[in-house]
């Protein structure tokens, strides 16, 4: 299969990505399940992860990222009083179905209609958890975007923005300009996010960097400043955790993980703190 067959659609990453959650789910010690994954990632998901360069072995960090996500997602509607969770680019994420969310909670899935008609339709006859809407949208048609915003705004009273696997394909301009969208309403308090640095984009580009291109889908995003980044725009960060300290938590991690780690430690401070942000789950919070 040619880098071109591989992904012709930054939508189908969610394909391959589905692919690592059902890998996940099937395993006897699953850290989570998500029993939709298969059906959802389908036969395209599976090829698409087979044609990746050490696409097997590169499961362990969106596995960790569904996981270390899922905790905070769980958290902030238990402890922080949110009352919705606006999924951007949400993809083939079954969460408002696997999850034990609150009945109350509304859901909203963003991403473009081929996306959300392929899950609704695979996922049929199956009940989520929570309210569920499912929105039909191009994110970068802007003014349908900010009368979705004001529309999700104005009702709710604390909202959780989650944008898992997206920021990374975006302009800094792009992500730049829906930091400042999403701040622009006041119920919008929460943002959850993954954020890789300028070494792990170098080494993504160089490994998947083709194939991911080919489907004109780049990775472009990977802010030197890291989490500052968006402090302009309205956000601080409130909670980052490091992708690979987490999957040692979790146990699930890159082989000979624990000498890396040793080796880490011997590295001059300067090394270890560019280390310590070299990709990571984050939390926002308003500014």
């Amino acid at each position: 299969m040619t880098d071109q067959q591989l992904i012709s659609h930054v939508s189908d990453t969610a394909r391959w990505v589905a692919v690592y959650r059902a890998m996940e789910t099937e395993r006897p010690d699953a850290i989570f399940r998500d029993p939709y994954a298969r059906r959802l990632a389908g036969e395209r998901g599976e090829a698409i992860m087979r044609g990746m360069p050490r696409g097997r072995q590169m499961s362990w960090p969106m596995v960790v990222r569904t996981a270390v996500m899922d905790e905070l997602i769980m958290r902030c509607i238990a402890q922080d009083g949110v009352d919705c969770v606006l999924n951007l680019a949400a993809g083939l994420d079954a969460r408002p179905w696997r999850l034990a969310l609150p009945a109350s909670l509304r859901w909203i899935d963003v991403d473009h209609p081929v996306m959300i008609d392929l899950k609704l339709g695979e996922l049929a006859g199956e009940t989520p958890k929570c309210q569920y809407e499912g929105v039909r949208l191009d994110l970068a048609d802007l003014p349908a975007r900010t009368a979705l915003f004001e529309r999700v705004g104005a009702a709710s009273r604390k909202v959780l923005v989650l944008t898992e696997g997206l920021l990374i394909y975006l302009p800094p301009p792009a992500v730049a300009d829906l930091a400042r969208d999403l701040a622009s309403q006041p119920s919008f308090a929460l943002w959850i996010m993954d954020l890789a640095s300028p070494a792990l984009l170098k080494m993504m580009s160089k490994g998947w960097g083709k194939a991911v291109a080919a489907g004109n889908a780049p990775f472009l995003f990977a802010p030197a400043e890291n989490t500052a980044f968006f402090t302009p725009f309205g956000w601080k960060e409130l909670e980052y955790r490091n992708s690979f300290d987490e999957g040692l938590r979790l146990k699930r991690t890159m082989r000979m993980a624990a000498f890396w780690k040793f080796v880490g430690s011997l590295m001059p401070k300067k090394k270890r703190a560019e280390f310590a942000r070299f990709s990571g789950i984050v939390l926002l919070g308003r500014a």
